[in-house]
């Protein structure tokens, strides 16, 4: 298997506590949003940890960067920093970067039952090349 490049942080948390302040200043719909869908990426194995980058909450394997959220004006993004690498049957990823891939989503709108196998898959794909 070649290796991918590895976004790595040099220190990463259990619990973040920057992270619980960005909630605490989204506590509008779409940050309760975001909220669900990074508790489904922290579920995803007990190596994850997280941090707050660009001011995104962010999901990492170790010291790995996996995925994040953020909120906008009327959506969140759930993101995936390998997402070109993912299979995608269900056609949910948006982006043409040469790795990165979102998954937008709004408030009162059901979600693609698919994306949390996304989320699972991509934390696989990544635990796979470590």
């Amino acid at each position: 298997m070649d290796p991918i490049p590895l976004f790595r942080f040099s220190q990463t948390y259990t619990r973040d506590p920057a992270i619980e302040a960005w909630f605490a200043a989204h506590a509008d719909a779409l940050g309760q949003l975001a909220r669900k869908w990074f508790e489904v990426m922290l579920a995803c194995g007990d190596d994850v940890r997280e941090i707050l980058h660009d001011g995104q909450p962010t999901a990492c394997i170790g010291d790995v960067a996996f995925a994040y959220v953020n909120a906008f004006q009327n959506h969140v993004n759930v993101g995936f920093f390998h997402g070109s690498d993912l299979a995608d049957p269900a056609a949910l990823l948006q982006g043409s970067g040469k790795r990165m891939r979102h998954v937008k989503l709004w408030p009162n709108q059901p979600t693609d039952p698919a994306l949390p196998a996304l989320v699972a898959a991509a934390y696989q794909h990544l635990k796979s090349h470590l």
